[in-house]
């Protein structure tokens, strides 16, 4: 089944949902709104105070949605006037905001109507998508959670009950999404962050505010220093700025009428009004709007890691996943118009290269601006189909499938987004390669070409990791905290069995230090079955066990974290072959 056809698939069980949700609760309950979302679908409805919805409810209400599906009620589409919208919702105002919202758009309002009007079987709802021709043809359904969700996602409107639900198109394909379900939650990035000392979180603090331990920081430094190293490679250079900024960048950048309700604002005791920064490119314009350019000298290519900041609702937190302090590897590069297929394909290469070592196959998307919604984006239609243009053909150059997505781009330009299924098979949207010939116009940003004239240069923005709490919080649940080596905070235990054998694990320990590898030396008093097993919950690679024989022999006893025992071998053998699973960045 197509993801296209899983989506009607959902679109139609969460209408079945609310039908259900009606006829148990005796109507009490009001349907505001529900759409398909990645892994399923949700519905959002108000209940009265003396209905409190939980897990508990959800056997009763299962067991509805399988009756309204052994009754293979008819789907049926109209469209009506909004007179007559209003008439069958005439006591819904949750209805009477989509019926508004569809008329900004279309003459007629859509209605979705599951069984026939007069039978005890009758619910209409306001719906603009596809839907199935039957309840019948639902094949596999469950529900999941229940949360509460403020109306339209604004903390000023009344907070609703909301049930999140899957289906899927057989039975096999749902044991298979709630078995992945389960064993997501044991790799839950928020746990496993904490149980391996990764980061923290502090009342104190705040929320969505990361605080990261040694172990963390330095995860964040070797993937940020790789990410540099391919980027040397290039031709970039490091720059840096400051974390707040006049409200004027912003305004000429556009960033401030999109986004100002986003923004943390700082008012100065001059009666300035500053924000800090919730992206980098405005200023990266301002580096290179410091002084006239040649042909000669383009492309100039900025490189910055830094931290950005957005006032995220609470609600909306959720570990390193969301955050409100966020630290992008970002990087801008201004060029003319003939550097542009050069360039972004030298971002792809990085990409490319960056990715591999952790065994993301990557997927492209060319994500679109909407023409049906132009007040969304930045400049003239025409730059954007130009822009949009050099994106597929370029995608088309390097000879990948690629997926079009209309109304995915950026508000000042379109992008090629890179899509990685993880090992549990979820799909996270990583690098962003993103093409913008609108900001250039806004700041006015030139170089002076062969002629002696003035020549309008574009912009390239490229992240390769996009959000670093982001993307780790991706691989720490990939990998289940048990990193690759190269990656791994600490890629070595040594363990010596007892005192005895202490100071010859201390010359072992010295030695690797020397060589660059991270280790430790578990010099504790607790019995070598807990060393091994404290090694293990740390998911640390490689353990160097070393007793009696070890230390006379002066050799090591090597142990995987996976149990695997690898025997007795001389020290200079254990290193050559770990240097070379570091070098190679081997995943295990």
């Amino acid at each position: 089944m197509s993801q296209d056809k899983l989506t009607i698939l959902r679109n139609t069980t969460q209408h079945v949902l609310t039908m259900a949700m009606e006829i148990l609760y005796d109507n009490k309950v009001k349907k505001a709104m529900g759409p398909s979302i990645d892994d399923g679908f949700y519905f959002d409805f108000e209940t009265p105070k003396a209905l409190k919805i939980s897990k508990d409810n959800f056997p009763e209400i299962e067991s509805q949605i399988h009756k309204l599906i052994s009754l293979s009620l008819p789907i049926t589409i109209d469209n009506v006037s909004k007179q007559t919208a209003l008439k069958i919702f005439k006591d819904n105002p949750y209805k009477h905001h989509w019926i508004d919202k569809a008329l900004e758009t279309d003459k007629q309002v859509r209605i979705v109507t599951i069984g026939k009007e007069g039978t005890d079987y009758y619910f209409p709802d306001v719906c603009k998508d596809e839907h199935l021709k039957s309840t019948g043809e639902i094949k596999a359904f469950k529900l999941l959670s229940v949360a509460g969700a403020y109306w339209l996602g604004s903390e000023k409107n009344k907070m609703l009950t909301r049930i999140y639900g899957t289906a899927f198109n057989s039975p096999k394909d749902l044991r298979v999404f709630l078995n992945n379900l389960e064993e997501a939650k044991k790799r839950d990035h928020k746990k496993l962050g904490i149980n391996l000392d990764l980061f923290t979180f502090s009342k104190l603090v705040g929320s969505g505010l990361a605080l990261w331990t040694p172990k963390g920081n330095l995860l964040r430094s070797i993937l940020d220093d790789f990410v540099w190293d391919l980027r040397r490679e290039k031709g970039y250079q490091k720059v840096e700025i400051p974390h707040i900024t006049k409200k004027d960048l912003y305004v000429v950048s556009g960033h401030w009428d999109k986004f100002k309700d986003e923004l943390f604002k700082i008012d100065t005791r001059e009666g300035d009004l500053f924000c800090m920064k919730p992206m980098n490119c405005p200023h990266h314009t301002q580096i290179f709007d410091r002084k006239p350019h040649s042909y000669k000298e383009m492309p100039q290519r900025y490189c910055n890691t830094t931290m950005v900041y957005r006032d995220e609702q609470s609600g909306e937190l959720s570990g390193l996943s969301r955050v409100r302090c966020i630290t992008q590897d970002d990087a801008h590069v201004f060029c003319r118009k003939s550097q542009i297929k050069q360039e972004m394909s030298h971002i792809w290469d990085i990409i490319d290269a960056f990715y591999k070592p952790v065994g993301f196959d990557l997927q492209v998307r060319l994500s679109l601006s909407d023409p049906k919604t132009p007040d969304k984006y930045l400049g003239e239609r025409k730059d954007w189909l130009e822009a949009e243009e050099y994106l597929r053909q370029l995608a088309k150059e390097r000879g990948v499938k690629f997926t079009e997505a209309i109304g995915e781009a950026a508000f000042y330009g379109p992008k090629l987004d890179f899509m990685a299924k993880d090992s549990l098979n979820r799909e996270w949207q990583v690098a962003t390669n993103q093409l913008d010939l609108n900001m250039p116009n806004s700041f006015d940003l030139t170089c002076t070409n062969e002629k002696g004239e003035k020549e309008r240069i574009v912009m390239i923005h490229a992240a390769i990791m996009g959000s670093i709490e982001r993307y780790l919080s991706i691989l720490i649940e990939h990998f289940a905290g048990a990193f690759p080596t190269w990656l791994s905070p600490i890629q070595v235990s040594v363990i010596p069995i007892s005192d005895k054998n202490l100071a010859y694990s201390t010359k072992v320990f010295e030695d690797l230090k020397a060589q660059g590898i991270r280790v430790e030396l578990d010099d504790s008093n607790s019995t070598l079955n807990a060393k091994i097993r404290n090694a293990q919950n740390q998911k640390i690679p490689h353990m160097l066990i070393i007793g009696d024989k070890e230390q006379k022999n002066e050799t090591v006893s090597r142990r995987s974290r996976t149990g695997n025992n690898y025997g007795e071998q001389k020290i200079n053998k254990f290193v050559k072959d770990l240097q070379t699973e570091i070098e190679k960045k081997t995943i295990n």
